[in-house]
């Protein structure tokens, strides 16, 4: 029988994030979705989903947050941004909102949410991370950099957390056919030269779906994307040569 669960969702209003909201509520799961666009919470709320707008780089917010909900069963971290550009390049104002964003913001909501999981003595924490937290890629250094970090935190979050039945998950994708994409590159490059490799946004939900009903350790996708990164661990001098002919396209 399947168990339905109370499940919080971060970057809620777009891409993954309002998808997974969307299809988890209609699988009858209790969906409390947050993000910063007031009209996408209210598209969220029309259709019965809880919602709560919070910008998650505001210390306030996060405290409204936790104040609003209750500790649900399952928290899926999926806010991100991310700006592609060569590292001289990338201003100081989009390297700190990616690290605000996609690294401090998880850790201190994960750290504010823990106590009363541990507790209670379950729980589930799924973090939406990247292919480029495993290998980075040239005019990615800053989101590759943020998402090592997030990589980093789940793994040893994860050893913690064990012996209190959290379970902790990290759903690594390769580049997504969402609006990300062309927020993060504007010269719309990384988008031509990627084609058809980029992950269908339902490739991604249905990834995460999977996660909450049967948790597993980590999630590659798509799956040969799993074996590069061993093969880097094995040859990155080879692995990097093909990455950066690939992303340096002109």
């Amino acid at each position: 029988m399947k168990k339905y669960k109370s499940i919080l969702i971060t970057g809620a209003t777009s891409g993954v994030g309002f998808a997974l909201a969307k299809r988890l509520h209609a699988e009858g799961h209790e969906v409390w979705a947050t993000g910063r666009s007031k009209d996408k919470l209210l598209e969220l709320e029309s259709i019965g989903i809880c919602t709560v707008q919070a910008d998650l780089t505001k210390q306030e917010d996060i405290k409204t947050l936790i104040e609003t909900i209750k500790i649900p069963d399952c928290v899926i971290f999926s806010a991100g941004v991310g700006t592609f550009r060569l590292a001289h390049e990338i201003s100081d104002g989009s390297m700190n909102t990616m690290m605000n964003i996609n690294v401090l913001a998880p850790i201190q909501l994960t750290k504010l949410l823990l106590p009363k999981m541990l507790e209670r003595g379950s729980g589930q924490l799924v973090y939406l991370g990247s292919q480029a937290g495993k290998v980075a890629t040239p005019k990615a250094s800053v989101y590759a950099a943020t998402k090592h970090a997030v990589l980093g935190y789940a793994n040893a979050l994860r050893m913690e957390v064990a012996p209190f039945n959290i379970r902790v998950t990290i759903v690594n994708p390769g580049p997504i056919d969402t609006p990300f994409l062309d927020l993060a590159d504007d010269t719309g490059k990384y988008r031509e030269s990627l084609g058809k490799y980029l992950l269908a946004l339902d490739t991604v939900v249905d990834a995460v779906v999977r996660v909450i009903e049967k948790p597993v350790r980590e999630v590659n996708l798509p799956w040969y994307l799993g074996v590069t990164s061993k093969l880097h661990a094995i040859a990155p001098t080879l692995v990097e040569r093909m990455g950066r002919r690939f992303f340096l396209k002109k």
